[in-house]
């Protein structure tokens, strides 16, 4: 009798035991990763209470659901939902210490938690704070290589860390110095590309889209490689289909590298339905592209609308105003020009144009049309514009914007002998004005001396640049001379 009992009483005594603490990246918590990568949050919320249910301990819930936090954040740019939502940072790295200390995923989401509110703090302008996450992240990931070397997921972490202290804009470099580390994004991204081949036919292969999304994020917005569009397309074409991430990093690759006309067919050819969050800056993607078409940006009032953040309020109701202005409807050219001024922040320096434009005089609208065909990449377009509004150039500004544009177009079609010499017009009619052409200018002259390696003439362009003071765009064009001259050592 006791013998038929026991296993019975074995099974109760189990069955009876807490789950054990640990981590498993199952296929629940896979599916759970692939809709936020898609950006189907609510999806991503289903399967990972299913997972609760069934491993309430598993340390990847608390890990995804920060990634739930950290894409929506990203989409939203919400501060009041930032405010709301920093605090569950503290609360899940407790979670994480918590779990098995013998998991290589004991530290790798630890730092995943602090590298996802390391870029959302800078993202907020939480400069110290973020800081201090990338710090703590740097130290889990280098104590878990040393500890699980084979631990494919670290290369990813440390890329990040490379590129996060690296991107650190030059204003800021003192901050890397108070934190005791350095970064070089280059390097990152070349991290990254090594992970992607990697991940191939590894157990990690359901990371691919990840490592995608940062390899994107850093070529184009950060270390803006413009030449890099087929590559890039080509990576995108392996994410998950139906993923919304997908379509607008297409729309980011496409619109920043002038293929405006494929931005518009991947953005407007992007998932809708209720599963998916709403990413207003598609919106303004699309009414972006639109106006280089000269074509009604009213995308732009849909991201006004629907954003929560504060960037390029401004910015899209003077792209409105100028699509109705080149429609010679002055009445709404006005009323748009007064939003403009009435509405949004300017603590973006593209809205501190708009500001600045939108109290300006009128433009002229042969150099109008020549900077927006310029933005979507139709060249030749841009180029008979400029030749048309040549004979029309009445103030100091029109006649530096026309020499500057000029520049642009010849550099971007490899006519740079041209290019410089249109460039320096600029930069002689301009540099004591408080107009962004003269010193971009500099800059784009600085960097064709970059690439045809003739160091000393590239630094003296960038310090050209630098020379210049009360411009528009000024920290982004001193932060890009600062890294030129980085680049080439001086």
């Amino acid at each position: 009798m006791i013998k038929k009992c026991l296993p019975v009483v074995l099974l109760l005594l189990i069955c009876r035991l807490p789950a054990l603490a640990d981590f498993s990246f199952d296929a629940n918590c896979i599916d759970a990763y692939h809709a936020i990568m898609s950006m189907k949050m609510r999806e991503a919320r289903v399967i990972l209470q299913k997972e609760k249910q069934q491993s309430p301990k598993n340390g990847i819930i608390v890990m995804l659901e920060n990634y739930i936090d950290y894409f929506s954040l990203l989409a939203s740019e919400d501060k009041n939902e930032y405010e709301r939502l920093k605090d569950n940072r503290s609360t899940r790295i407790s979670e994480l210490e918590d779990n098995n200390s013998n998991s290589p995923y004991y530290r790798y989401t630890q730092a995943q938690v602090y590298l996802q509110w390391s870029f959302l703090k800078a993202k907020f302008g939480d400069y110290v704070s973020s800081g201090l996450d990338a710090r703590k992240a740097n130290g889990l990931v280098k104590d878990n290589i040393e500890k699980y070397p084979d631990f494919l997921p670290n290369k990813m972490d440390l890329a990040l860390v490379n590129v996060l202290f690296g991107s650190i804009p030059a204003s800021l470099k003192s901050l890397t110095r108070f934190f005791g580390m350095s970064g070089n994004t280059l390097t990152g991204l070349r991290q990254l590309e090594d992970v992607r081949v990697a991940l191939q036919k590894t157990n990690y292969s359901f990371m691919n889209n990840e490592v995608i999304f940062f390899i994107c994020t850093v070529d184009i917005n950060v270390l803006h490689k413009l030449g890099d569009y087929q590559k890039l397309i080509g990576y995108l074409q392996g994410m998950d289909e139906g993923s919304l991430l997908k379509a607008y990093l297409q729309g980011v690759v496409a619109s920043k590298t002038g293929h405006n006309d494929d931005a518009i067919t991947y953005i407007e050819a992007a998932p809708k339905s209720g599963d998916y969050i709403n990413v207003p800056a598609m919106h303004y993607m699309l009414g972006c592209a639109k106006l280089c078409k000269l074509e009604n940006p009213s995308a732009l009032l849909e991201y006004i609308r629907e954003f929560r953040g504060t960037n390029y309020i401004k910015d899209s109701y003077l792209k409105i105003a100028y699509y109705y202005f080149l429609q010679n409807d002055e009445g709404k050219y006005q009323y748009y020009l007064k939003m403009v001024k009435t509405r949004g922040s300017d603590a973006d320096e593209k809205d501190q144009l708009a500001l600045s434009e939108a109290n300006d005089t009128r433009p002229n609208t042969d150099l109008l049309k020549a900077r927006l065909y310029f933005d979507g990449g139709y060249y030749a377009k841009a180029l008979a514009a400029l030749q048309a509004a040549e004979t029309e150039l009445r103030s100091v500004r029109d006649k530096i914007d026309y020499f500057y544009r000029m520049g642009r177009v010849y550099d971007r079609t490899d006519r740079l002998n041209d290019a410089i010499t249109y460039y320096q017009k600029a930069i002689d009619l301009g540099r004591k004005t408080h107009y962004y052409y003269a010193a971009n200018a500099a800059l784009s002259t600085g960097k064709i001396y970059e690439d045809r390696k003739d160091y000393k003439r590239a630094a003296d362009y960038y310090n050209e640049a630098l020379s210049m003071k009360g411009h528009q765009f000024q920290t982004d064009i001193d932060n890009d001379a600062k890294a030129g001259l980085k680049r080439i050592g001086q």
